[in-house]
């Protein structure tokens, strides 16, 4: 088994290349799916946010109302710490599960987007980085995402910057231009990966 991170900054594209690689065979853990997964309604995750940040983080429904949650963690560092705390462990002892579920020859490639930020590169045997200029993270948080570009900006430097991104990648898939051209890329780093799977 080989085990992957894949990492990106926001807007890079990170998301399209790991459907790509699903679609090749890879069986992926996504830390964000994860996320949202561990804190919902029943979950002991989610009644560790309440506990921690009182029941205003919750809709009227008593799901985790994210983008207030957000607002409270976003801009305190001690509270986000305190949120990390709460999620990280959880995220962390599924994924595993989800590793631990695949075939021994399985490439298993755990989408993670704070990998860098959370000094988490060392957890796998390869870390391949989606990397594009960061104009173009910000057009397309503004395009896709509908975002402001004072939310885009500000999105974007919560986050590692590029140069920590590369420091650590084993492979870098450049997704500055059209997706015509990020598939070749991404089989090619595939078919790497399926070769050290399998050495």
């Amino acid at each position: 088994m080989l085990t992957v991170g894949l990492t990106g900054g926001i807007g890079a594209g990170k998301s399209e290349v790991s459907r790509l690689l699903v679609s090749y065979g890879a069986v992926l853990v996504d830390a964000d799916r994860i996320a949202r997964e561990v804190v919902e309604p029943g979950t002991p995750g989610l009644a560790a946010i309440v506990e921690t940040f009182g029941p205003g983080v919750l809709t009227p429904e008593g799901t985790l109302d994210r983008p207030r949650l957000g607002s409270i963690v976003f801009e305190d560092p001690e509270k986000r710490a305190a949120l990390n705390a709460i999620v990280h462990p959880l995220v962390g002892a599924r994924s595993q599960e989800l590793q631990a579920a695949a075939a021994p020859d399985s490439v298993v490639v755990h989408d993670v987007p704070l990998l860098t930020e959370n000094g988490l590169a060392g957890l796998y045997d390869v870390v391949v980085v989606v990397d594009a200029a960061p104009e173009t993270q910000l057009d397309r948080l503004m395009t896709l995402r509908g975002m402001s570009e004072t939310e885009a900006r500000a999105r974007m430097a919560a986050q590692a910057n590029r140069e920590e991104r590369l420091a650590i990648a084993d492979h870098v898939i450049d997704n500055d231009g059209p997706l015509a051209e990020l598939e070749p890329q991404v089989r090619k780093v595939w078919e790497e990966l399926v070769r050290r799977a399998t050495a």
